[in-house]
């Protein structure tokens, strides 16, 4: 199993936060720190009822994978397959037998809350199989079938850009207008 043992923390990394936390046990950890332990814990559960069982140093992103399928029979976002008459309908009209699964974001935010785990706990940026590409490519293609299934594309938010603010030569308005 990985530990941080011998590790020293970084200054205003997670890691440190953490730690200090950790060692304080007066301060209640923040609800991402909670969130992830909780997450951290429940996929080593999952490693451990693995037959055989897979311990950390032996996990790659294939395991990752199917830890993220298991957790579809948990979901709670319809998701319509292609043959249904609702597949691409915002809002369908009425119930379907499509299944259940994780929401694209709630998969995202897990993966990131995991990969950050494994560092914490001994792990190397190298080594570690929440950064695989092969995760992302798999994130990828469930928000792209989500969106399809719901009819609404994804768009990746863009940070606005403070030109429209400015006039054609590229000048800010005169405020005595």
């Amino acid at each position: 199993m990985l530990s941080n043992k011998g590790k020293e923390p970084v200054e205003g990394s997670s890691r440190s936060t953490g730690e200090q936390q950790q060692q304080h046990p007066s301060v209640p950890l923040s609800r991402y720190e909670s969130q992830k332990k909780r997450d951290w814990n429940t996929f080593g559960q999952y490693l451990r009822n693995q037959s055989p069982p897979v311990s950390l140093s032996e996990c790659n992103y294939t395991h990752v994978l199917q830890f993220l399928q298991y957790l579809d029979q948990f979901g709670k976002t319809k998701v319509h397959l292609y043959g249904c008459v609702f597949y691409g309908k915002p809002e369908p009209p009425a119930p379907c037998p499509c299944p259940l699964r994780q929401a694209w974001g709630s998969l995202d935010a897990l993966v990131g809350r995991l990969r950050a785990a494994y560092e914490e706990n001994g792990g190397t940026p190298e080594t570690n199989p929440f950064a695989s590409g092969n995760i992302r490519v798999y994130l990828r293609e469930v928000r792209e079938s989500q969106a399809k299934a719901r009819g609404i594309p994804y768009k990746k938010k863009r940070k606005n850009k403070k030109n429209e603010d400015k006039g054609e030569d590229g000048s800010s308005p005169s405020p005595l207008h």
